[in-house]
């Protein structure tokens, strides 16, 4: 393995730690910062693998998760949502660079729209987009971090779910 691509991946096993923190997290405002960084740094992960459609998403997915910390907006979601869109297409030449579009966009509405189980529901469909699209780069880094974003945002889920049910003794 040459060494571009052993930078590249192991930028890409340090997302999978990044995210591992991040969807462990219960409080929304410290899962959204945890977001932001995991953003940046698989920005720069994809940018060294060549996958500019995916890097793009990436740097926009910071951008939202950042404002949403501030903004819980419907109208500034859908102005995300477009700005993905019209930016990431530039260099969406394959169809599976729209994997990474749409789990991008679904991740925006989320996050601006949607709190708690709900976002994280939102969350987990936007992982399944990019799991695919990670299987695809090859991305070693990427596909383990879906693939545990996946199954931790499902743990998280189910355990925020038991905390608001009312607790019965015998």
């Amino acid at each position: 393995m040459e060494s571009a691509t052993i930078i590249a991946q192991s930028v890409g096993l340090l997302s999978f730690v990044i995210g591992a923190w991040c969807f462990t997290q219960k409080d929304d405002r410290k899962f959204k910062w945890i977001m932001v960084a995991l953003n940046i740094n698989h920005a720069l992960h994809f940018l060294l693998l060549g996958a500019y459609t995916s890097s793009a998403c990436s740097v926009l997915s910071a951008s939202r998760t950042l404002t949403s910390l501030k903004v819980q907006s419907k109208f500034v979601a859908y102005l995300f949502i477009l700005a993905m869109v019209m930016v990431s297409s530039l260099w969406a030449t394959m169809w599976h660079d729209w994997l990474a579009i749409l789990g991008g966009c679904i991740g925006t509405y989320g996050l601006f729209c949607l709190t708690g189980i709900k976002m994280r529901a939102t969350m987990l469909i936007g992982s399944c987009c990019w799991l695919l699209n990670n299987i695809i780069l090859g991305s070693i880094g990427g596909t383990m971090l879906e693939l545990m974003a996946i199954s931790v945002n499902l743990t998280t889920m189910i355990r925020m779910r038991q905390a608001v049910q009312p607790q019965y003794s015998n």
